[in-house]
């Protein structure tokens, strides 16, 4: 077994629930890696507050700050590279990651999306969106779906789903609500069946 702690990135936009469900489990379960970057193309969101009061480093890196989209790529990997990143972790990231670092990392990212891909997923099935499909095409169940990321949108090989029930009274609030809790355990196991896999 590697003595070598894996070095997480997690990319995030939002709350950062997902990261925080990671931050616990990975301390709950001692399992041998660690998140040493937070990357956001915000500023300012609980991802990044989570990060700075858990001391771990951040950047703040957009596509506006730069000329070319090259010139963005070039920069995070510089991050990732300084920070020797070894699997990045996207969680609630809403920006398409750079070709140029999907290849640096391949199979070597992973995200999760809130349905049973393949179904409701590609371009603009994001958030509550994706609630929305699965109620109107009358689905019984949904859930949560962590998947390797490549250069098309949820097209990546899928690693692990879990399943929660479509109730004949939700909104795609209410199936949100629950997708998201069904999330906070898929990740972390769906991560520690990763670092097992690396690591044995």
């Amino acid at each position: 077994m590697s003595t070598h702690k894996t070095r997480l990135a997690i990319f995030c936009s939002g709350s950062g629930s997902n990261f925080q469900a990671i931050f616990r489990a990975l301390k709950k379960k001692q399992l041998n890696a660690e998140i040493v970057l937070c990357l956001s193309n915000r500023v300012e969101c609980g991802a990044m507050e989570f990060a700075r009061l858990n001391a771990i480093a951040t950047v703040h890196l957009t596509e506006k700050q730069f000329d070319s989209l090259d010139d963005f790529a070039a920069a995070m990997l510089g991050s990732l590279t300084e920070q020797r990143i070894d699997i990045i972790v996207l969680a609630g990231y809403m920006r398409k990651v750079p070709d140029a670092v999907v290849t640096a990392f391949q199979d070597r990212i992973i995200n999760i999306h809130p349905a049973l891909l393949p179904k409701f997923g590609g371009e603009g099935m994001y958030g509550i969106y994706v609630h929305a499909a699965v109620l109107e095409a009358g689905e019984t169940e949904s859930g949560a779906t962590v998947h390797l990321v490549n250069e098309e949108y949820d097209k990546g090989r899928i690693l692990m789903q879990r399943h929660v029930p479509v109730l004949p009274d939700d909104t795609p609030e209410t199936l949100a609500e629950r997708v998201l809790a069904c999330e906070h355990i898929l990740y972390p196991d769906a991560l520690e069946k990763i670092l097992a896999e690396q690591q044995s």
